[in-house]
């Protein structure tokens, strides 16, 4: 599975970590991915779904089936 969240698409970030002496090595900055279950209600049932903490905090304002309506996933594939 790709470190990608589901429902904003946050994948990680490619740049340079620069040292003292501007010697430039690769790096990566990696997405806060969790993996979380939530309560569907209209399917009855928790899904687990790798999530960033940011879509977990626009889950918790608006709710699972609106954000997952939004962000065009199918939480029955979960």
């Amino acid at each position: 599975m790709a470190r990608k969240c589901v429902f904003t698409g946050k994948r990680p970030n490619v740049g340079h970590s620069v040292s003292h002496s501007n010697i430039k090595t690769k790096m990566r900055q990696f997405v806060n991915l969790q993996k979380k279950r939530f309560w569907w209600a209209e399917g009855e049932r928790f899904v687990e779904i790798r999530v960033s903490t940011r879509a977990m905090r626009t889950i918790d304002k608006i709710g699972l089936h609106k954000f997952a309506a939004e962000s065009g996933v199918d939480l029955s594939q979960y």
